[in-house]
């Protein structure tokens, strides 16, 4: 385990929050919620889906730190920091020694571009938004706001670093609204007090909270989690909004199930909970040019 976890980390750098190691059994290495958060010894084997890019960032990235694959959308990835590294994550093709934030010029070329995108919704991600101090996240959304009207706040940090959702940031996203949060959950056991708290602090506030999850074998791939999950986000009022079909990322195959399975999972999912419970099932395409509804069906094998 030793030498797998030293090898991981040169590769893609281990972070996990004590918040959710405690949540974790991390003895047990078919633990849901470790199977997202530990080196395991697959992800250092090559795959032969292995893709650099896996949902096509690069080739529609008109400038650093920003990605436009649609008109009437901007997404503005603020750093490549997290408080907890996913070891299925799309994002994970930095080396530790890479600049892991804009420079200064870039953060101002970036903030131009967006102001000038003609866009209707500005999506912050990274890496995550929330590891950015209050005020920095605030200056980008005041600096932007007289031009995009709605703004996204893409985060897993209600989850994995719960202390990170305070009173002062939430009433700095609620002033500055429309502010739409989009969270990360994967399995029930990863909602904890302190997640219920941190969301219900954005919910409480007025703003709008969706929850994207990813399918992952061996952490989701049972009808019995999904409907677990889509009932504890409903009761918790966060709409279950997608499930993603998961990337070919390097390191992740251990982690991808099939998309005919994928689609039976979904099925049976719509047969036990309501549509408000029921996710869109989607793929993030390698092309770059967006996600596709699963249901409607592409040829991905």
């Amino acid at each position: 385990m030793a030498s797998t976890w030293a090898r991981a980390d040169a590769a893609f750098p281990v972070r996990v929050t004590r918040s959710f190691w405690e949540r974790m059994r991390a003895d047990d290495p078919n633990d849901p919620l470790a199977l997202q958060a530990l080196p395991h010894p697959s992800e250092l084997l090559a795959d032969p889906d292995d893709l650099v890019d896996p949902v096509g960032d690069a080739a529609r990235s008109p400038l650093p730190w920003i990605v436009r694959k649609h008109p009437d959308r901007v997404l503005f990835l603020t750093t490549k920091r997290c408080h907890l590294h996913c070891r299925y994550c799309f994002r994970r093709d930095h080396h530790p020694s890479d600049a892991l934030d804009p420079s200064a010029a870039e953060w101002e070329a970036a903030l131009r571009y967006i102001e000038a995108s003609g866009a209707q919704e500005l999506i912050l991600s990274g890496g995550d938004p929330l590891m950015l101090r209050d005020e920095r996240l605030f200056e980008v959304i005041d600096r932007c706001r007289a031009s995009i009207p709605v703004l996204r706040v893409h985060t897993r940090a209600p989850i994995t670093a719960p202390w990170r959702v305070t009173s002062e940031l939430v009433a700095g996203l609620a002033a500055r609204g429309p502010v739409w949060v989009l969270v990360h959950v994967n399995h029930p056991r990863e909602l904890s007090p302190e997640v219920d708290q941190a969301l219900a602090r954005f919910v409480n506030a007025g703003l709008p909270v969706l929850n994207q999850a990813v399918l992952l074998k061996g952490v989701n791939d049972d009808v019995e989690a999904l409907v677990a999950l889509s009932r504890a986000l409903v009761r918790r009022r966060v709409f279950p909004y997608y499930l993603h079909h998961p990337d070919k990322a390097a390191g992740n195959a251990h982690l991808r199930v099939s998309v005919e399975r994928g689609l039976e999972l979904h099925r049976a999912l719509g047969e036990r909970v309501s549509g408000v419970a029921l996710p869109r099932y989607v793929w993030d395409q390698p092309d770059g040019s967006g996600k596709v509804d699963l249901l409607k069906t592409v040829d991905l094998e």
